[in-house]
């Protein structure tokens, strides 16, 4: 088989299994949302326990999605590649000796601070709360979640370096389902402090699933290709300046969840509880949207680790493209059917039709920034990919921040929680604006394209991609004001999610492809391939 065609079908069979798995994984997170709302509603319990669950959402930011995974699976991809090289020794079992248990003792005493510390990090995190000894217990039973996620975030990176998804993906859906299970077994006499417990057991799951198949890959030698045995130094270690830099960014991105928190605290009880299921569902599009990022940013890691600029940017430029087709036809249905879609997910039990009125004009505010929390996940692969510090990241989510924390302020007090979800949009879509045109490849100075691309990342085609990006934006406000008229006709919210979905989906790709968006035709082109594979039995 043609080396090529090989690299396509690996890619489409491997996005197949962690889009597969992803989504399954989501539906167990709507179903721990759906477990959440039922028995506990949008009041002041759930506004403690998600304090608490701010610890969660960081460390899997840090330790599982963006921090470890932008440090590690770059230093494990240059270390392949000195294996199959045939260095003497093995660099990649060097580099697993020398930060793993270093990253083990950090972490063991980072959540040994948290939960000593838990009454002032609620205190930090929401000092207008009605219930903060209600999360301060929480906290301390979340904070263990440090210390378990950094362990599956490890393994995870070490697995998709090694080109192994299928337990990665597997993670979310033990996750959700060890919550789930916990609430409705210690719901009755602990309360909300079963799904504190449940993050903790689903934490332990999360790292037991992946541990032995990481070891299993450690532990396997490959020999050069040709016999031949290299002598060179080990792989080199992992820069103390670029796990700063990663992590710095990480937390700069997960901190609009601070800023949210912090501002909605102020705000009568249930806001912070609209707001997180507002965001839960939003997050759905950009998630799916972001598969394949999560498939091919080793690829693009072990393509600069070759040296191969020129593959690693096309590679990322059809990201963008499919990624932000994906996401703005997400978007396009979750803001003509937003409150079709929350009457569906949530309204039963303690959660009430106001509550569903709510959450939905919540849910269409975030919506609008759906296609920058995207952008801001494709393109931080290319600066962080390289494996060499980068502060420029770091000053754009930053920018962001500011925008975020600045309009959620002004907005907060006469808009309530829409105001805050607006600022998120506009801070993160800010974000996004900066990230891409730091990655220009349009250089307005001899030898500034060499410094740019050493000091930051893959450079792309800006101004193509925005061509790109506006079409794809264009075919998306055509489907949503189609969808709007759509949905709103019939009674039930399960026609008129279906109405206004067909009709967003039939209306962006017709508009689409009169654009000549390429994002619409490989979006197509993808959806056939699926079809063929799920058609013909392929599997992985």
């Amino acid at each position: 088989m043609n080396p090529t065609t090989a690299s396509r079908s690996f890619l489409a069979r491997a996005t197949l299994i962690t889009a597969s798995l992803s989504v399954a994984g989501s539906v167990f997170g709507l179903l721990r949302d759906q477990s959440l709302a039922r028995m506990f509603g949008a009041g002041g319990e759930t506004d403690a326990f998600l304090v608490a669950w701010t610890v969660p959402e960081f460390a899997a930011t840090l330790l599982v999605e963006d921090g470890l995974a932008f440090v590690l699976i770059p230093a494990f991809s240059s270390a392949l590649a000195l294996r199959a090289q045939g260095v003497a020794g093995d660099p990649v079992r060097s580099l697993a000796a020398a930060t793993f248990p270093r990253m083990c003792l950090g972490l063991v005493a980072v959540a040994a601070v948290i939960g000593a510390g838990a009454p002032h990090v609620v205190r930090i995190l929401a000092p207008g709360l009605a219930e903060a000894a209600l999360a301060v217990d929480c906290t301390r039973v979340t904070a263990t979640c440090v210390l378990t996620f950094g362990v599956a975030g490890y393994c995870s990176a070490v697995l998709r370096a090694h080109r192994s998804f299928l337990p990665p993906a597997t993670i979310y859906v033990a996750y959700n389902a060890a919550i789930i299970t916990t609430m409705f077994l210690l719901g009755g006499p602990l309360g909300v402090r079963a799904a504190a417990v449940g993050v903790a057991v689903g934490g332990c799951l999360m790292a037991a699933i992946q541990l032995p198949f990481a070891v299993r890959q450690l532990r396997t030698r490959q020999s050069a290709a040709d016999g031949r045995i290299v002598t060179r130094p080990k792989a080199p270690p992992v820069p103390f300046v670029l796990i700063s830099t990663v992590l710095l960014f990480a937390l700069c991105r997960q901190s609009q969840v601070l800023i949210e928190r912090f501002l909605a605290s102020a705000l009568p009880s249930g806001a912070i509880s609209g707001l997180n299921y507002a965001q839960k569902v939003a997050q759905i599009p950009m998630t799916l949207s972001l598969m394949l990022c999560t498939v091919t940013f080793p690829v693009v890691a072990r393509a600069l680790a070759d040296g191969d600029v020129k593959r690693a940017r096309t590679r990322i430029e059809r990201d963008l493209v499919l990624a932000s087709c994906l996401v703005l036809l997400g978007a396009a249905v979750v803001i003509s059917c937003a409150p079709q879609i929350v009457g569906l997910l949530f309204e039963r039990g303690a959660f009430t039709p106001r509550d569903t009125a709510v959450t939905a004009d919540i849910l269409r505010v975030y919506a609008v920034g759906l296609l920058g929390q995207t952008l801001v996940g494709v393109l931080i692969r290319s600066y962080f990919s390289t494996g060499r510090p980068t502060w420029y990241p770091i000053g754009a989510m930053a920018a962001g921040l500011l925008a975020t924390f600045l309009i959620g302020a002004g907005t907060a007090d006469s808009w309530g929680a829409p105001g805050i979800a607006a600022a998120n949009a506009l801070g993160i879509t800010l974000t996004a604006a900066l990230l891409l045109t730091g990655l220009s490849s349009e250089p307005r100075s001899p030898g500034r394209f060499a410094r740019s691309s050493r000091s930051r990342g893959v450079p792309i085609h800006v101004p193509r991609m925005l061509g790109e990006l506006g079409r794809l934006a264009l075919a998306a406000a055509a489907a949503t004001a189609g969808g709007l008229l759509a949905g709103s006709a019939p009674a039930s919210p399960a026609g008129g999610l279906t109405a206004g979905g067909v009709t967003v989906v039939t209306v962006f790709l017709l508009v689409g492809r009169l654009l000549d968006a390429q994002g619409c035709t490989a979006l197509l082109h993808s959806a056939r391939s699926l079809t063929r594979r799920l058609t013909h039995g392929h599997s992985a």
